[in-house]
């Protein structure tokens, strides 16, 4: 991921070309999570379509995407396809902003989640995947 990076020698600073998060939902939603990627600065892109969740690690894959995002009433059942599928680190049965930056500290690539479409989850996790990359 730290290619997709670009540092400025001159001053020190750490510019970001572009950090790709996929986001899919069981009914076809996402849209607002979307919003908050794109605030943070990251590029979004929204599965379309009922059943969107369980083609999260295809699109990832697809896509070269640093994360991926799954929401179901379960939480987990595209996020588990895509690490069985893919390799992805997944965490999933997540219910909160907080449990997603923790699993995006732990190194998780594919987080699965309760229906929680909203911006501020998607700002928040993008910041802390980009806090992450910088990082490393």
């Amino acid at each position: 991921m730290r290619d997709k990076f670009i540092k400025n020698n001159k001053r020190g600073e750490i510019n970001m070309k572009e950090l790709t998060i996929v986001i899919g939902d069981r009914l076809g939603k996402g849209h607002n999570v979307a919003k908050g990627v794109e605030k943070a600065g990251g590029k979004a892109i929204v599965i379309t379509g009922v059943g969107a969740d369980m083609r999260l690690g295809d699109v990832m894959k697809a896509e070269g995407a640093d994360l991926g995002i799954s929401f179901c009433g379960s939480g987990g059942a595209g996020a588990i396809t895509a690490q069985t599928k893919y390799g992805y680190k997944a965490q999933y049965g997540m219910r909160s902003i907080e449990e997603g930056i923790t699993a995006i500290q732990s190194g998780k690539e594919v987080l699965g989640f309760g229906f929680m479409d909203n911006e501020e989850l998607g700002e928040k996790l993008t910041v802390e995947l980009l806090k992450r990359v910088v990082k490393n």
